[in-house]
């Protein structure tokens, strides 16, 4: 089993900066791709950024610039750096990750989420 824990998510006025943190835990074999969704009232969830093991990123149009993903390896973790926050990037923030796990001697590759983290910003 793998765990995702979300932090950093707060309340910032428009032009200000967070940055979300998530950790994974459990019996980790390798992680593939971490990335960052948003989900906003009464909307889909959405793809805000994304990296992968070999450090590719891709980001959503309407982030980039502003938004800057990084991960560190050793310790399982993924950060969004965001700047220049706008109202619209109000929402719940969710952490993904594509892992292989192993137990017993055998590998289990699964998507997870975290819990998710409010972001929200004031005009």
């Amino acid at each position: 089993q793998v765990q995702l824990v979300e932090s950093g998510g707060g309340l910032v006025q428009a032009g200000g900066s967070l940055r979300l943190s998530c950790v994974a835990s459990g019996r980790i074999f390798s992680i593939n791709a971490m990335g960052w969704y948003r989900q906003a009232p009464g909307k889909q969830r959405e793809l805000v950024a994304r990296i992968i093991s070999a450090g590719a990123q891709d980001y959503a149009d309407s982030v980039k610039g502003r938004f800057t993903i990084s991960r560190d390896n050793a310790k399982n973790t993924v950060y969004l750096q965001m700047n220049s926050l706008k109202p619209e990037d109000t929402a719940a923030y969710f952490c993904n990750a594509d892992v292989t796990s192993k137990y017993m001697g055998l590998k289990n590759r699964g998507d997870y989420w975290g819990q998710g983290t409010q972001v929200t910003v004031s005009p």
